[in-house]
């Protein structure tokens, strides 16, 4: 059998496969960052539950994981967060320097003030206590940003609406867990139903109920992150106050 000329046998098979393109079926691929980066749809939630987060900084090694799987899931412009860990230096009981790391996201109070500033109800409370935004409500007035005394709210840079934590309330939903959770090595992020006597984070709240704390409880907003590992001096805040008691710092990545 006679060979086929290399620039011969080229040409044959472009036209092979321009031919087998002709007649292919056009499958269109949607794009998903779009629809990710948005706030989800208003809904009611799940009623009889009421979700919470406990965080054992003990086990958080301010490996950002669960920083960069917030990102993939969610899909925030580049450079803003939903969530992150903060790391600080601090000066333990015999003055010797130590990093504490601190997981930072929405705290889904029980009275959120970012609520009743939104002028056009973007910002809204489900009956299992998530808090969202509205996104064709929102008009990102940044109202709710000024107002929520835990950092967790920004301007989407795309969408120009309040973004935020969801507590990847879709994963919920069908039975997974948030992102950050589930990515976590340390194990350090559990969440659950606190209505449940019986969950994970119910029988870890009664557990150490001594030891919870809260993020700045002096603003009546009932948190519902609780830490177990946070030295006081934490309580109320050290952001921006080099030096603030424990001579702690924030360690810029």
């Amino acid at each position: 059998m006679e060979k086929e000329a290399p620039r011969q046998g080229k040409r044959r098979f472009l036209k092979e496969l321009l031919g087998l393109s002709a007649t292919a079926t056009i499958i269109p691929i949607q794009p998903v960052q779009a629809a990710l980066n948005e706030q989800p749809r208003r809904r009611p939630g799940e009623a009889g539950k009421r979700y919470g987060m406990f965080v054992d900084l003990r086990k958080c090694i301010g490996c950002q994981a669960c920083t960069v799987s917030c990102s993939i899931e969610n899909a925030p412009p580049i450079g803003q967060f939903r969530t992150t860990v903060l790391q600080y230096e601090v000066l333990d009981a015999q003055d010797q320097p130590a990093m504490l790391s601190l997981p930072r996201l929405c705290n889904h109070c029980d009275n959120p003030p970012c609520v009743p500033v939104c002028p056009v109800q973007a910002t809204f409370q489900r009956e299992d206590g998530v808090v969202l935004v509205d996104n064709e409500r929102c008009v990102g007035c940044a109202y709710c940003v000024q107002a929520c005394p835990y950092d967790a709210r920004f301007i989407n840079h795309e969408t120009q609406t309040a973004d935020k934590c969801t507590f990847c309330e879709h994963r919920l939903e069908v039975g997974l867990l948030p992102a950050c959770v589930e990515s976590c090595v340390g194990g350090a992020r559990i969440i659950g139903d606190l209505n449940d006597p019986n969950s994970t984070i119910s029988q870890l709240m009664k557990e150490h109920a001594g030891d919870i704390k809260v993020l700045k409880p002096d603003m009546n907003t009932v948190p519902h992150v609780y830490y177990l590992g946070l030295p006081d001096e934490f309580v109320d805040g050290v952001e921006g106050q080099p030096g603030l008691r424990m001579n702690a710092h924030l360690v810029e990545a």
